[in-house]
């Protein structure tokens, strides 16, 4: 018994002694944060910055190595360091320290688009006086690029500016490097994958959104004889500088705010985020947003992506007013397939798989193996061979990542075709996807028909055909289901998004080799379609290239407010943008509407905005002295200041909380146009809503003449639970300046 006691007591001893070790470990374990400190009052050079920061950190051991990851210069106080829970505890409690944020990822939100904005060659058209974007820098923060790849030569374009202060860390690259086109190219922790050539991508998606904001002339460009045409990104006289921030999978917040500290200090004037961020924490707890504050204030205009989380609402991400947020919609485009029943029935889809040799027109048996009601047998997840072998499958669409997926599990056990159904959220909005045997994806209508012709016979059949590229699709544009929908939950009261450009189905430059760019017969692509907010963010960079090439003074503000208060709310048939569904598109799915460049570079009037505006909308928030402070980087009182509500904010929006009281907002416009102009304001908005604009007349008589108005709103019968749209227009004899009104609902989602 004795002897039993004592091994029991063995035994015991060395559990307990297992678990403290455990609990030592993981309280030596080093993890990685960004340590948020209080800005110096000295400003700093960037020696003293880094010494102040190690002043931070414990004494470290002998084994230590390196703690501190980056030393934040321009757009944050502080640094990134590897730390103990016990450190990070520690370091909380030190006098300047603000907070400590733990690595987090962030997710990438993943030819024919200048035509379909209107952007034509020619001697006579604004985008050859622009210079296409010439002289202008745009930082992209993504996953690199392939320099060899011939979007990104540098044939017609100039110099370097002066002012450029970036590096290139291309190495030993064979065939392409740092050139006129492609002026600065960096790569940031986990990112860095190759130590000879660090900012080459690995994925694809870099290459991508830098050739559609700035990839120069390349004829002759399709993916597989689809969407042939000459392809060019939407300013493609701009430079290129490339920050390297994400791997193929994830983006580090670390590396993230590494590489707009970068962009910052090298003097870019465009910044291109396609990268999604978590919707709803407080502007003051938000690095991006932190960050992004301080470029503004260093004159650069942010373009920063929506979100792929729509379309539910209050997911729209990068929400603060300093940063452009963008929508994805379509374009008139579409990679064609025809499904046609045994019974005669024929329905259009996508698909970017067109074969040349195919069973077209000829019926199949066609099953769907979901009717017993299982999910994994509805998205085609599980199958069994024998019910697939030899026929068309009808499929149910999982996540929009993995179509390709789902047609590789068909053509796996046997199947002879798919048909891919939209899920009744996704609506009208279909891929045209590198799918790997004769596939057709429909939407939600189209799918629940060929899913009641199955259940009705016995022997269903069907065949599909393709088409190839078919121009003039409509309804065009709308709005793609995943493009995320506001409220901002930061925010609510300023609208988000801004503004809606192209994302679905866009061609552009890829990685040969990389994923998703081989067929099944192993032909590698260096020309891609891809679709996300990923894809309509640099066409909005590549816009705001044009415009600051053509206006070079104008704030980032101004530019935003060009393109928001130019854009387009009716489609190319003239009837209201749709979404998903085919409704009309609410301003909480398209922002202001769709881009239009042709009217942006002369927008008339802007809605400007600078730092000092921008405090007094924060102190209005309630965040506090302290949380001002932490994105502004500046001492702030805000009972000093004159705080102004989210509605009093100049933004080119307006969004009204109204309940029984009439509001009353205040605007003021800037005259861009011709030195003697004439304004008159024009209302659209349903009868139950009263608007007084005073004066209802603006008139200018010099250039960058500013004027003041008011908008008076009330409610003029019922007030409606669901909420109200509707304009205000400045319209004048060449220009026609349009503002949203939203009235939120009663009890809107945030």
């Amino acid at each position: 018994m004795r002897t039993q006691r004592i091994l029991l007591a063995v035994v015991v001893s060395i559990v307990v002694s297992s678990a403290m070790l455990a609990v030592v470990s993981c309280a030596r374990e080093r993890k990685n944060y960004v340590v948020h400190l209080d800005p110096r009052e000295d400003g700093g050079v960037a020696d003293s910055v880094e010494l102040w920061h190690r002043s931070f950190l414990p004494e470290a051991a002998g084994d230590d190595g390196p703690r501190i990851i980056y030393s934040y210069s321009h757009v944050l106080s502080g640094f990134a360091a590897r730390l103990t829970d016990d450190e990070a505890e520690a370091m909380r409690k030190k006098e300047g320290c603000i907070r400590l944020y733990p690595e987090e990822f962030l997710p990438l939100a993943t030819t024919h688009s200048p035509g379909f904005l209107g952007l034509h060659l020619g001697n006579d058209g604004f985008w050859s006086r622009s210079g296409f974007g010439r002289g202008v820098v745009i930082g992209l923060l993504d996953t690199g690029i392939l320099p060899s790849h011939p979007s990104f030569g540098d044939a017609g374009m100039p110099p370097p500016p002066k002012k450029w202060k970036g590096t290139c860390e291309f190495k030993a690259i064979s065939g392409g490097g740092c050139n006129n086109k492609i002026i600065g190219a960096r790569a940031f922790g986990s990112a860095a994958v190759n130590a000879t050539a660090p900012p080459v991508d690995d994925a694809g998606h870099g290459t991508h959104t830098a050739s559609t904001a700035a990839g120069n002339f390349v004829e002759n460009a399709d993916v597989r004889g689809n969407a042939h045409g000459t392809a060019s990104g939407m300013a493609p006289h701009a430079h290129l500088a490339i920050y390297k921030v994400c791997t193929r999978s994830r983006c580090s917040i670390m590396d993230i705010i590494a590489g707009l500290d970068a962009a910052v200090k090298d003097g870019v004037d465009v910044l291109s985020f396609s990268i999604g961020a978590s919707p709803g924490a407080p502007f003051n707890y938000d690095l991006v947003a932190i960050a992004t504050f301080k470029a503004m204030e260093h004159g650069i205009f942010v373009s920063s992506a929506a979100g792929n989380d729509g379309p539910v609402a209050a997911t729209v991400g990068n929400g603060a007013p300093w940063m452009l947020t963008v929508a994805a919609g379509t374009m008139d485009r579409a990679i064609r397939t025809t499904v046609t029943l045994g019974n005669g029935q024929v329905f259009d889809g996508e698909s970017l798989y067109q074969p040349r040799n195919n069973t077209a027109g000829r019926q199949l048996p066609l099953v769907f193996p979901g009717l017993n009601g299982d999910s994994d047998s509805r998205d085609c997840s599980m199958l069994i061979e024998e019910e697939v072998s030899g026929k068309v499958v009808l499929c149910e669409s999982r996540s929009i990542v993995e179509h390709v997926e789902q047609g590789q599990t068909v053509s796996a056990y046997g199947g002879a075709g798919m048909i891919l159904m939209n899920k009744p959220v996704e609506g009208y909005t279909t891929f045209a996807d590198a799918h790997v045997l004769p596939a057709s994806h429909v939407s939600y209508a189209a799918g629940s028909k060929i899913l009641s012709y199955i259940k009705s016979t016995p022997k269903p059949t069907a065949s599909v055909t393709f088409k190839g590229t078919v121009m003039g699709s409509s309804p065009a544009p709308s709005v793609a289901f995943f493009s995320s929908r506001g409220p901002n939950k930061a925010s609510p009261g300023v609208l988000k998004p801004d503004i809606t450009g192209p994302g679905m189905n866009i061609l552009a430059a890829w990685a040969p080799g990389e994923m998703h760019t081989e067929f099944a017969d192993g032909v590698s692509l260096s020309f891609f379609m891809e679709s996300g907010t990923s894809m309509s963010t640099p066409h909005l960079s590549g816009i705001a290239a044009i415009i600051k090439s053509l206006h070079p003074t104008w704030s980032p503000a101004a530019i935003k407010s060009a393109i928001m208060t130019s854009s387009d709310v009716a489609d190319h048939a003239g009837v209201p943008i749709k979404d998903e569904q085919y409704r009309s598109a609410s301003f909480y799915t398209m922002g202001a509407g769709y881009v239009n460049p042709s009217r942006a570079v002369d927008p008339g009037l802007v809605y400007d905005l600078h730092t000092n505006d921008y405090i007094a909308y924060l102190c209005g928030l309630g965040i506090g002295d302290d949380g001002v402070k932490e994105i502004t980087h500046r001492r702030v009182s805000c009972a000093k200041l004159k705080a102004i509500t989210e509605a009093e904010l100049n933004y080119p929006s307006l969004v009204v909380k109204l309940l029984s009281q009439p509001i009353t907002v205040h605007r003021i416009v800037t005259n861009v146009g011709k030195a003697n102009s004439v304004y008159t304001a024009v209302v659209d908005m349903p009868k139950n809503v009263a608007v007084t604009v005073h004066p209802p007349l603006l008139r200018f008589s010099r250039a960058y003449e500013k004027q003041s108005f008011t908008v008076t709103v009330r409610w003029a019968g019922q007030p409606a639970v669901a909420g109200v749209e509707g304009n205000l227009k400045w319209v004048s004899d060449e220009h026609v300046v349009r503002s949203p009104i939203v009235i939120p609902p009663a009890k809107a989602v945030v």
